[in-house]
């Protein structure tokens, strides 16, 4: 998603990006937008720092990028009402999400 690269291209952790995504979830959430209630999906955000992709540490992305961006996805992507940041380390998960 070009919101996710471009804020963290813009930022002082693309040094340590090893790989980065963004993953349109199946799951539903109700929201709201302005006056209306909203039934729409959630995005998840993943970016990992890595040696050797045999293991990866989950980045610690500054709080005002992860607001940024999750407010400019809400407000400029049709569909998505909810934003969530994948914290877990390889192991036990794997980088990508299937």
């Amino acid at each position: 998603m070009s919101r996710w690269r471009s804020e963290l291209e813009h930022s002082a952790v693309k040094k340590e990006l090893g790989q980065y995504f963004a993953v349109l979830t199946d799951n539903k959430t109700v929201g709201v937008m302005g006056d209306y209630r909203t039934y729409d999906y959630t995005l998840a955000l993943r970016a990992v720092k890595t040696s050797d992709f045999m293991t990866a540490d989950w980045i610690h992305i500054p709080y005002e990028i992860l607001d940024r961006v999750s407010s400019r996805i809400i407000n400029e992507v049709s569909g998505i009402n909810g934003v969530v940041y994948d914290i877990t380390s390889k192991p036990p998960a794997t980088i990508e999400w299937e």
